[in-house]
């Protein structure tokens, strides 16, 4: 086995310690020290120096839901999640060498044992911030490029506009040419940093005195030709009604019902109005992470580019320690954040 000189005996994990009745809270969580583990033959040992919280933790805690390209969480199971470490031991030719940096699925722990298929060796030059691979805009640039065909001049709406995915999916379909950007958030802090630095034009948020589906009508008269959406629930319902003839809808998530306090997070019933997607033409197609892998290496191109021109931001809360990592959860789904949650190893 290659192997740094200096590696510690034991490393840290965060691991599921009970199913919450509602939304998970830091005391569902062990983190829990054990020997450091080996890789077998054909595998590599990263030191994981970031990885990504995300609010999906949420239905897969909750049992996972069926054709998932992820399984359920059972008590005593590891998270695990985007991550980007450092190799630091391999077993066997193939693979990364000792030092690069790459990326993988095996986040919340401090060493991870990864086949080395599994790892993608990051160029150093793709991104000027390692934390950036963990951004989630590659799902925004692939709903607005790939499914929805965005053309310039239309209007674009993106619920969940301040979570990881729509914090730059405003700022990319800007840069993309769209005519109008709206979002919507439940923050008026939130809402300001949008229309300030995040590519939107107006935001749409919930208030008791109007409903949603008048905010957004006053916020796009014209109607949207695009939607993104990463809530469903009452955002769904209101975008169906806004639309304009023709729009194209494209489902990335649904945060109605991960952060519910019913059903385990696994599932998100909405009632719309059918007989409008007929009139309009209404098209409506949901994709995850894993469909057009073609645009992952197109997103990074262009993302460094913009990144390193200015032209795109990547807002992201870091929060230091493995030890507070259940803690980051808890807060992002209690809405506490703006932008994607990166713990810092």
């Amino acid at each position: 086995m290659t192997a740094r000189p200096t590696l510690p005996r034991t490393s840290r994990e965060v691991r599921l310690a009970a199913v919450p009745d509602g939304l998970p809270r830091p005391e569902h969580f062990r983190v829990v020290e054990q020997p450091l583990p080996r890789p077998g033959e054909g595998e590599v040992l990263v030191r994981n120096t970031y990885f990504q919280v995300f609010p999906a933790l949420r239905t897969l805690i909750g049992g996972g839901v069926e054709g998932a390209p992820f399984a359920g969480l059972n008590p005593g199971d590891a998270l695990f999640g985007p991550a980007v470490g450092e190799v630091a031991a391999r077993r066997g030719p193939a693979g990364p060498p000792v030092g690069a940096t790459v990326s993988h699925f095996q986040g919340w722990r401090e060493y991870a044992v990864v086949p080395a298929a599994e790892c993608e060796l990051l160029d150093g030059g793709g991104l000027p911030d390692p934390a950036a691979h963990l951004s989630q805009g590659s799902l925004a640039y692939t709903a607005l490029t790939r499914i929805a065909e965005l053309q310039p001049g239309e209007t674009v709406f993106v619920s969940g506009g301040a979570g990881g995915i729509g914090s730059l999916a405003g700022q990319i379909a800007r840069l993309l040419g769209a005519g109008r950007v709206i979002g919507s958030t439940g923050s008026p802090a939130k809402a300001r940093r949008m229309t300030d630095a995040l590519g939107y034009d107006a935001v749409v948020a919930r208030s008791p005195e109007e409903s949603l589906s008048a905010r957004l009508a006053g916020a796009a008269p014209e109607g949207i030709d695009v939607f993104v959406d990463m809530v469903g629930g009452d955002q769904l319902r209101a975008a169906v009604r806004a639309a304009r003839p023709g729009a194209r809808f494209v489902l990335v998530g649904t945060l109605a019902g991960q952060l519910s306090g019913d059903g385990g997070g696994t599932t998100a019933p909405v009632e719309i109005d059918t007989f409008q997607l007929v009139v309009k033409r209404i098209t409506m197609r949901g994709i995850t992470g894993l469909d057009h892998p073609e645009a992952q290496g197109e997103w990074t191109r262009k993302f460094g580019e913009w990144l390193r021109s200015g032209e795109i931001t990547f807002p992201h809360v870091r929060i230091a320690g493995i030890h507070n990592a259940p803690s980051a959860l808890h807060e992002l789904m209690a809405g506490q954040h703006l932008g994607t949650v990166v713990v810092e190893l």
